[in-house]
């Protein structure tokens, strides 16, 4: 089942999730909209005109063009490690000192 599916089940099902249950499924949430759109950037990139060989380009613009895919794919391999790592969501902590 996907996240957004457990995440609709538990907005509608009307049982309050713990603390502990609702940060696992955002954070699931959150690996799962990384994965896609990491995925649909990829795909994008695949068929972008700016990585595609000309019928009149010179072999060093072809080197550059490559040299430019291969550092789209690089920054999209990070991105899909990032989305891949499923990182808790961690609530805000409040600073209730006194400023004075």
């Amino acid at each position: 089942m996907s996240a957004y599916t457990t995440a609709f089940q538990a907005l509608t099902g009307g049982r309050a999730l713990r603390p502990d249950e609702a940060a696992r499924l955002l954070a699931d949430l959150r690996t799962e909209t990384g994965a896609e759109l990491v995925t649909a950037a990829e795909k994008q990139l695949e068929h972008d005109p700016d990585f595609l060989r000309g019928p009149k380009d010179t072999e060093a613009e072809w080197r550059r063009k490559r040299r430019k895919y291969g550092a789209a794919m690089d920054a999209i391999g990070r991105l899909r490690r990032l989305a891949s790592t499923s990182l808790p969501n961690v609530p805000h902590q409040r600073n209730n000192r006194s400023t004075s």
